[in-house]
């Protein structure tokens, strides 16, 4: 089976990438982040006629994510028990679409687009904190219920967890996605029984900014991952980003990153 996770920052202008990637890679499961609208306005058709089946997670312009399954779409769930909420100034609290769940060929993929954190000072940046503790949590007891449960926790972390996952880090000095903190939350899923699955399997970038040059210069950050349990982690046989992806008109500043799992 072949498992992807790709932030394809807006759906709607990425969905030619998307579909050709589908066939390409011969995916059977595929978590987007980013998707940048309401469910009514995501592109249903190109894929539900290629014969995938899609769950959709978003309320506005801003998140959202999505799974686009051919090995089935069951128990799909929005959010996480205990999900923090945010508030702009101003405005009320709200559950962002940030977490979506569903069971896929036997396996719980979780597509999952982390807060940014925006700046240490943030609120934002609590927020994000408290957002990862309580998946931890949820994680956490979705193993204790179940130790041979299949499950992958795979997106957008927005956590370079090692020096060497950002191009400089003297110019992520005092900035989000290095901080002790966050890199904290980061492995504390190590800590409860999850396994990244990527680590070893390939060492390559897998965002760049579209601003200064980032890709032409290879300046990007190693911020997408996939957690899985101990069941699913043993059929993990391989994984690649796809580099390629991020040239050309209209890419995304993120790549997929691709897992092989043995049946």
């Amino acid at each position: 089976m072949r498992i992807a996770t790709w932030n394809v920052n807006s759906i709607r202008a990425r969905q030619e990438r998307v579909s050709a990637l589908l066939e390409r890679e011969n995916l059977d499961v595929l978590a987007i982040q980013e998707t940048k609208c309401r469910p009514q306005q995501f592109p249903y058709e190109p894929f539900t006629t290629a014969g995938y089946e899609v769950a959709v997670h978003g309320i506005n312009q801003w998140n959202g994510v999505a799974i686009i399954s051919r090995v089935g779409l069951k128990d799909v769930q929005r959010d996480f028990p205990g999900q923090p909420a945010y508030a702009n100034p101003g405005k009320e609290p709200v559950v962002e679409p940030r977490a979506l769940g569903a069971i896929c060929g036997g396996v719980r993929i979780f597509s999952l687009y982390v807060p940014n954190g925006r700046e240490l000072s943030h609120p934002h940046y609590r927020y994000k904190l408290a957002w990862l503790t309580q998946l931890r949590e949820y994680a956490s007891s979705l193993l204790l219920a179940d130790s041979q449960a299949q499950i992958s926790l795979m997106g957008d972390w927005n956590i370079a967890p090692f020096d060497q996952d950002v191009w400089d880090m003297e110019v992520f000095a005092d900035s989000t996605h290095v901080s002790a903190p966050e890199r904290e939350a980061f492995f504390a899923f190590e800590d409860a029984g999850f396994t990244e699955v990527t680590r070893n399997l390939f060492d390559q970038y897998t965002y760049w900014d579209y601003k200064q040059l980032r890709f032409p210069r290879n300046q990007g950050m190693r911020i997408d991952f996939a957690y899985c349990s101990p069941a699913l982690a043993t059929r993990v046989k391989g994984a690649k980003s796809l580099r390629e992806e991020r040239k050309g008109k209209g890419a995304s500043d993120h790549v997929p990153v691709i897992l092989e799992v043995s049946l």
